[in-house]
C-alpha cells in the first residue's frame, strides 16, 4: 500500500526500536538488560499520585481547554518565575501530550519547505525526525567528546544563515548529558540575536537532573532573545511521570497561539487527570525530585568508574540527565564470529546479541563514533551490564 510522502520522510525512532528489540528478546526468555530508553526507573512520587486520585474523585474528568487548564498554566508560570526568572503569562503557555508533541507543534507552526533547522550534534533523535516531517532542511553542527559535545559560538556563527528558521538544542542534553553554562549560553545568544528570524527551541526537560553547582540558566533569560526563544519542559524526567504525558512550553504569544490552534486539530487538551497532578507537582516542594537527582549522580559516578576500566572506550563527564555517550571508534574494524564492527550500530547489535545488553547507536543522534548508555536502571543491573559489555568487548580482535 502507498504511504504519504510525509511518512516516508520520517525515520523510526532508534531508541524505541532498540527498546522493542530488547523486549522481544526478553519475551524469548533471554536475560536482557535494557539501557535504551530515557525513562527514570523510579515510581511517580506518592503525593503526585494522590493529587491525581483526588482529581478523579472530584469529577475532574472532562475536556480541558486546548492549551491546558488555567490552574496548570498558572503553576507553570509560577515555576518559570521561581526557577528560571522568566516572566510568562498563562496565554503564553501551551500544555501538550509530552514535550515531544510540544516540539512538533512549534516546528509545524513555523517551518516551511526550504527553511533550515540547525541541530548541534549529537541531538535527541526526534529533533531530526520532526525537521524531516516538516520538509525542512537539516543543518547539523558536529561537536565532539573533547569539547563535551557542546557547540561553540564560532561553530554556530559558521552554520547559521538567513534561511535558519529553527535552532533546537537541549541542556542538559540527551544523549550526551552535557550542560551549557550561563557564560556559554550568553556567547551563543550574541550569535542568534543577529538573526531575528531564527526561533530557538530550548529543551530543558532535564533541568532538575543537573549535577553542576551552577544554577540552571535558561536561554530565554537573556533579554535580547526574549522574542526568539521557546522554553520547553515537561513532567517526565524530573518527576518520574513519563506515562502521564505532560509537556509544556513558554513562548512568545504569537507562537503559543499558533501551537494551540494546531493542537486543536490533533489532540486538543491533554489528559485532565494528568494536568491536575502536574499542577500539584509544580507547586509542591522538590524533595522527591532531589532524591532521584542524587541517586542518578551516584550512578553516573559508578558507571564512569566501571566503564573507565574498559580499554578502548573514550569517556567524558556528563553534567546532567542520565546518559553516558562513550566514543567507541577504537573498536571499528574489529570482529568476533559473524560480527564485524564498522560503526556504532554494529557494536550495538553485537552487544545485544553477544552480551544481551541493549544500548543505542550514535548515528541516530547525529554522531558516527559513539553510542548512548542510559543509567536509569538499578545499580545491580548497571554493574551486571558493564561486566557483560567488558567481556564482550574483550572478544573483539
Amino acid at each position: 500500500m502507498e504511504l504519504s510522502d510525509l511518512l516516508n520522510r520520517v525515520p523510526a525512532s532508534a531508541t524505541i526500536e532498540m527498546a522493542q528489540k530488547a523486549r522481544d528478546l526478553k519475551a524469548q526468555g533471554k536475560d536482557v538488560i535494557s539501557l535504551t530508553l530515557g525513562e527514570p526507573d523510579f515510581d511517580t512520587p506518592d503525593h503526585i499520585k494522590e493529587a491525581a486520585i483526588r482529581a478523579i474523585q472530584a469529577g475532574d474528568t472532562k475536556y480541558t481547554p486546548v492549551p491546558g487548564t488555567l490552574a496548570l498554566r498558572k503553576a507553570i508560570c509560577d515555576k518559570f518565575k521561581r526557577d528560571n526568572d522568566l516572566d510568562y503569562t498563562p496565554d503564553q503557555i501551551v500544555v501538550s501530550c509530552g514535550a515531544k508533541q510540544t516540539i512538533a507543534n512549534i516546528a509545524l507552526s513555523v517551518l516551511n519547505k526550504g527553511d533550515e533547522v540547525l541541530l548541534p550534534a549529537p541531538y535527541w533523535v526526534s529533533y531530526a525526525g520532526i525537521a524531516d516531517m516538516c520538509n525542512a532542511t537539516r543543518v547539523e553542527i558536529k561537536t565532539n567528546i573533547a569539547h563535551d559535545f557542546k557547540v561553540t559560538p564560532e561553530e554556530l556563527d559558521a552554520a547559521i544563515t538567513d534561511k535558519t528558521r529553527l535552532l533546537i538544542f537541549s541542556s542538559p542534553c540527551n544523549p550526551t548529558g552535557s550542560r551549557y553554562s550561563k557564560a556559554e549560553l550568553e556567547a551563543i545568544a550574541k550569535v542568534v540575536e543577529k538573526y531575528p528570524r531564527c526561533i530557538v527551541i530550548s529543551d530543558e526537560i532535564y533541568e532538575y537532573i543537573s549535577f553542576s553547582e551552577e544554577k540552571h540558566f535558561s536561554l530565554a533569560q537573556i533579554p535580547a532573545l526574549k522574542n526568539q526563544v521557546v522554553t520547553v519542559n515537561g513532567m517526565s524526567k524530573g518527576f518520574a511521570m513519563t506515562g502521564w504525558r505532560i509537556g509544556y512550553m513558554g513562548a512568545p504569544l504569537w507562537i503559543a497561539k499558533a501551537c494551540a490552534k494546531l493542537q486543536g486539530q490533533f489532540t486538543s487538551g491533554a489528559c485532565s487527570i494528568a494536568q491536575a497532578a502536574s499542577a500539584h507537582a509544580l507547586n509542591a516542594p522538590l524533595d522527591a525530585t532531589m532524591v532521584m537527582r542524587d541517586e542518578f549522580l551516584k550512578r553516573r559516578d559508578m558507571m564512569l568508574e566501571l566503564l573507565g576500566e574498559i580499554d578502548g572506550l573514550k569517556l567524558n563527564v556528563p553534567e546532567g540527565a542520565f546518559y553516558i555517550f562513550p566514543d567507541v571508534s577504537a573498536y571499528f574494524g574489529k570482529s568476533f564470529g559473524d560480527y564485524h564492527i564498522q560503526k556504532p550500530t554494529d557494536l550495538v547489535m553485537y552487544l545485544l546479541g553477544e552480551a544481551y545488553v541493549a544500548t543505542v547507536g550514535g548515528e541516530s543522534f547525529g554522531d558516527d563514533n559513539c553510542l548512548r548508555i542510559s543509567y536509569a536502571a538499578s545499580e545491580e543491573s548497571l554493574r551486571e551490564a558493564v561486566k557483560r559489555i567488558k567481556q564482550a568487548l574483550s572478544k573483539l580482535t
